[in-house]
């Protein structure tokens, strides 16, 4: 009987750290195709409508998703948004210190995007 639940065991070590693993890490870090779409035509209006602009791109998206969870780049993002905006409502978005620091982790994401893209 303990040699049956051992066996049980090993085995569903090996599923979860071997099986479950790449999805878990995809999950928390893999960004929606729409996300990452928007961010490459943003860029490639920035920086040039041409291939090589969107192979560029395409490879800032991927490294920015490597290095930022979704979560914090929408937040980050949202942040961005909104500190375009007036009125009351904006000013909370310029001055909350944990929005600034999600706008700060994303603007180090992308700088090292550049530097590998670029």
């Amino acid at each position: 009987m303990t040699r049956t639940r051992a066996a049980a065991g090993a085995v569903a070590l090996v599923v979860a750290a071997g099986g479950g693993m790449p999805a878990l890490a995809q999950a928390v870090n893999d960004y929606p195709t729409n996300a990452r779409v928007e961010y490459v035509f943003t860029c490639m209006a920035t920086n040039g409508q041409n291939r090589e602009m969107m192979d560029r791109c395409s490879c800032a998206i991927d490294r920015i998703s490597e290095i930022l969870p979704f979560r914090d780049y929408v937040s980050a993002e949202t942040v961005l948004r909104m500190r375009q905006t007036t009125g009351e409502r904006a000013g909370m978005f310029r001055s909350m210190p944990q929005m600034t620091e999600n706008v700060a982790n994303l603007r180090r994401a992308e700088a090292e995007a550049e530097i590998i893209c670029f």
